[in-house]
């Protein structure tokens, strides 16, 4: 007797499984391709970190929406015994000192981050908190310029060698506050320059949403770069005490092209074009290669920015000048790549992170990854490729080493840290940061004095009581060695100019992941 069976439905099981095995095959791809690419970092959770740090950093009485509750107002007094109101701004790293060169620095970063990024950091809801963090140093340099050819606080507000002496919260100074300002007898051009530069790049962010306020910021911009401009001298030649803090190595002509260029986007007033053009080679914009941009030297910087004016008809006229800014802008990205064929190419670490020097060297790293992404950006957009010495270079490989360096920060390296704090499951615990390190004012409310806080709290094991979220420590050694020690300041501790860059690349790498995600969806939807 003939066994009796189901019908064999060949066909739709054939494709059914078909379609299984072929789904199965294209997740693996894609889990493959993440997988050996790079680790998977959440950049949105890291852009969100990165501002919250500018929070911590705050100095003056803090605002209803106050999001960093460990910290409470400090600085009340500030420029009392001048007459001036010299409250606010920002504490620039882990003491109680307003450097106003480095603050301005970090300005002029948070608001080019927005310019270039703004879409991206909307998406990933930030854009207010950005706009904030960069009202807070822009309200505080209003205040600061009291009149055309005097600005106080830009160099510090309290005394940086007793400040140093002392380990407390920043609630509970008992330090020296004193304010020093520049002025005619006192110039600063460097200073002002930056300053200038800081508020013209803030007056394009506000722009829209705040009409009035960008146009007083550009009022103090102009007046900020008429006096550099006109009292040209380094800021700490005039003021000898800063020279141990922010010394300004490359002088002032690089801030007062800086000042200009940005001048120029906020007005599209010819006379600063021209003195860009006009000054070009005099004050360096063409002359120097340089392979760092940071708080002192602008000029890669400067260069990258002038060489995107290129691409506009009405700057046809100065192309052989802006050609030469390009080249030497392309200089420093081709560095950045190791594609220069001298010795001129910035030294890596042995897992690849890009090396300046000794001292906090993630400021350059940080810096490097915003130009390098901004410029990535620009070819892409011009359809464009980047000439090196090395070859020719086309858009993603510049962007993907951008986020060689991104991703490192974030953890993929040999120590397996985070050295954004806060972010990941291993970061640094005991940051060198005097508010981070101590017990909570909103804690105890007790007074802690200067030698207290060494006595009590520098020394201590245990990692810090509050977590310093989205501060970019200085990181690795050269060998990409980190010791995790409050003291091991040159590694441990954090400044505001080192996150500021973050912000947009942070953004734009976010808004890359999402394309992928997209693009992974459409595969899998198309099969």
């Amino acid at each position: 007797m003939e066994k009796k069976t189901k019908p064999h439905h060949c066909g739709a099981s054939n494709k059914s499984n078909t379609f299984v095995v072929q789904l199965y095959l294209l997740l693996l791809l894609i889990t493959l391709n993440i997988s050996t690419t790079s680790q998977a970092f959440n950049y949105t959770d890291a852009l969100t970190k990165s501002l919250l740090y500018f929070e911590s950093q705050r100095s003056g009485r803090l605002p209803y929406n106050q999001r960093v509750t460990w910290r409470d107002h400090s600085g009340l007094t500030d420029g009392l015994e001048q007459g001036v109101d010299l409250v606010g701004g920002y504490y620039d790293a882990g003491d109680h000192v307003k450097f106003g060169l480095p603050m301005a620095f970090t300005v002029t970063m948070l608001s080019w981050s927005v310019i270039e990024f703004r879409q991206q950091i909307a998406a990933a809801g930030e854009l207010e908190h950005a706009m904030e963090a960069i009202k807070w140093g822009t309200d505080y340099f209003i205040k600061a310029h009291t009149s055309p050819n005097v600005l106080w606080a830009e160099v510090h507000v309290g005394d940086g060698d007793t400040d140093h002496y002392c380990w407390q919260r920043p609630e509970d100074m008992t330090t020296s506050r004193q304010a020093y300002k520049i002025d005619e007898t006192h110039p600063g051009s460097d200073l002002a320059g930056e300053t200038a530069a800081a508020m013209a790049a803030a007056a394009l962010v506000f722009k829209k949403t705040n009409p009035h306020y960008a146009h007083l910021l550009l009022h103090h911009a102009q007046q900020l770069f008429e006096f550099g401009d006109k009292y040209r001298d380094k800021y700490d030649g005039s003021l000898g005490v800063v020279k141990s803090y922010y010394a300004s190595v490359s002088g002032f002509q690089d801030e007062l092209l800086w000042a200009a260029l940005w001048l120029y986007k906020a007005t599209d007033n010819e006379k600063y074009l021209k003195y860009v053009i006009s000054k070009a080679h005099s004050f360096g914009g063409i002359g120097w290669a340089i392979t760092e941009f940071s708080w002192d030297v602008k000029y890669a910087g400067l260069q990258l920015v002038a060489s995107k004016l290129l691409i506009e008809e009405k700057h046809k006229q100065h192309s052989h000048i802006l050609e030469l800014y390009r080249s030497k802008a392309e200089h420093y990205i081709c560095s950045c790549l190791n594609k220069n064929n001298d010795t001129k190419n910035v030294e890596r670490t042995p897992a690849g992170l890009l090396y300046i020097r000794q001292w906090n060297n993630m400021q350059y790293v940080s810096t490097a990854a915003f130009l390098l992404t901004v410029y990535s950006d620009f070819l892409k957009s011009s359809n464009q490729k980047l000439r090196c010495h090395g070859g020719i270079v086309g858009h993603e490989e510049v962007l993907d080493f951008a986020k060689s360096q991104i991703d490192y920060i974030l953890g993929s390296n040999p120590m397996n840290m985070s050295y954004l704090v806060g972010y990941g499951p291993k970061y640094p615990q005991r940051v060198h940061h005097r508010g981070a390190s101590v017990e909570s004012y909103r804690e105890n409310k007790g007074f802690i004095g200067c030698t207290q806080g060494y006595d009590n709290w520098y020394g201590r094991e245990e990692p810090n009581p509050n977590v310093l979220v989205g501060a970019l420590v200085g990181g690795p050694d050269c060998q990409d060695n980190f010791v995790d020690q409050r003291d091991n300041y040159m590694q441990t501790e954090a400044c505001t100019y080192n996150t500021a860059p973050l912000v947009g690349v942070f953004a734009k790498f976010s808004e890359v992941e999402v394309q992928k995600m997209d693009q992974n969806m459409g595969l899998v939807a198309s099969y």
